[in-house]
């Protein structure tokens, strides 16, 4: 049986497509390495990431930690009552305004943070440190332009499955890596 010739030539996607690609296979990565991350440690790469930054600002309110982290107060909840549930991670009352809640690293949430094999953090450091200030920059610069687009996309409109009439949109029944 032969192959067809469409299979040996090279895709040309473009840039955007290749780019996409590129985003694709890094997240991949990113949820790869944190899953044998939760088996060998107890926490995902989100979960150490909020814990690394509670170990870097004890007593950090949980307002402020989702600023840090980029992400809305509410995606922060699951995350930090994990950790709290995993004797990680200290809550306690502020003692200026009983409403927030304050983090702190507990003695077993201490030994995570100190960890520097096995992690996201150890791979993302080692493809830092190989990079020129100026190309790290640019990268980042990137990263920041395509997450704020991405989330000015998400606060559009809601969509509709294709081909469904305007006003049919369907929630939570789609998933978020179907191609």
């Amino acid at each position: 049986m032969r192959t067809p010739a469409t299979a040996t030539r090279p895709v040309r996607l473009g840039k955007v497509l290749e780019f996409m690609g590129l985003l694709w296979a890094v997240d991949h990565e990113l949820e790869s390495l944190s899953k044998r991350m939760y088996a060998a440690h107890g926490v995902t790469g989100p979960q150490r990431l909020a814990l690394r930054i509670v170990g870097h600002s004890p007593g950090i309110a949980a307002g402020r930690l989702a600023e840090v982290l980029r992400v809305h107060p509410s995606t922060l909840t699951g995350v930090l009552h994990r950790l709290v549930r995993r004797g990680l991670v200290a809550r306690r009352r502020d003692p200026a305004d009983a409403r927030r809640a304050l983090f702190e690293l507990t003695a077993r949430g201490r030994g995570v943070d100190a960890l520097r094999a096995g992690t996201v953090e150890a791979a993302i450091r080692r493809a830092v440190r190989r990079l020129p200030a100026a190309r790290l920059s640019a990268l980042e610069g990137m990263l920041r332009a395509v997450a704020q687009s991405l989330a000015r996309e998400a606060r559009r409109a809601p969509a509709r499955p294709w081909g469904a009439p305007a006003g049919s949109a369907r929630r939570g029944s789609e998933r978020s890596d179907d191609l």
